[in-house]
């Protein structure tokens, strides 16, 4: 069985007569180790498949199994414990608190475990190390420059040991010349194994790294398949205009 199962998955917002579909009856499956590319305009329903995928959001309806766990079928408590064991996060922003160091942001998630501070950062200093940040380790947040910061974050959730990491547009609020640094932290993390999940408008990083490439639009989606066929030989009108805007 795939190591992550969506079947049907929807999200609706509102009532009676203003029902809007976010996504609708989305499915797929992803193995241990894959890295997929989640693709579409602005609004196709990208970040909201993603937030269910990250258990930060309930559907209206469908499965979502992770490791053979059927992630809402568990409580709220279990749904916490299932995001803190299994699931690293990157958003669009870096989320870092201005007053605390670089190794003090990236032990923030650690503070939910029984351990002793210095155990929490040996974890927080080898995630850092991870992503080229060793030596900024005492700095400040305003004293790092953009793609750092993302870098952080990226250690961050990477302090947890997760065995998915999901990543939401995490150059989009960096200049074009920082961009590069992220992406060959993520190339890296595809290398070593890592299961990952990625939305992006990157296309020429996506279109190396990439196992799986997922297309939407509206909510639905329109096309899936490897990196070679969704940009070589793509099947769906809709996909090939995207592309043809885009590349």
């Amino acid at each position: 069985m795939s190591y992550i199962v969506a079947e049907n998955l929807s999200k609706e917002y509102g009532n009676g007569n203003s029902v809007v579909a976010a996504i609708a009856n989305i499915g797929f499956k992803i193995d241990s180790g894959e890295f997929v590319g989640i693709m579409g305009e602005s609004g196709a329903g990208k970040s909201t498949l993603l937030s269910l995928m990250g258990a930060m959001n309930s559907p209206t309806s469908g499965r979502y199994i992770v490791d053979d766990i059927d992630v809402y079928t568990l409580s709220q408590e279990r749904q916490a414990d299932f995001r803190r064991e299994f699931l690293g996060f990157v958003f669009q922003s870096f989320h870092l608190v201005p007053y605390l160091t670089v190794l003090e942001n990236v032990m923030l998630p650690l503070t939910t475990l029984k351990l002793g501070r210095k155990k929490k950062q040996a974890m927080a200093q080898k995630a850092l190390v991870g992503v080229g940040l060793e030596g900024k380790i005492n700095r400040l947040p305003s004293q790092i420059s953009g793609g750092e910061k993302e870098r952080v974050a990226i250690a961050r959730a990477l302090a947890m040991k997760p065995k998915v990491m999901m990543f939401d547009e995490a150059t989009s609020a960096l200049d074009p010349e920082m961009i590069g640094e992220v992406l060959e932290v993520m190339k890296d993390l595809a290398v070593e194994g890592m299961t990952m999940v990625v939305v992006t408008h990157e296309m020429g990083f996506a279109r190396e790294v990439s196992d799986w490439v997922i297309f939407m639009e509206n909510g639905m989606k329109v096309e899936e398949g490897t990196a070679d066929h969704f940009f070589t030989d793509p099947k769906e009108d809709r996909t090939k205009l995207f592309l043809s805007q885009i590349l």
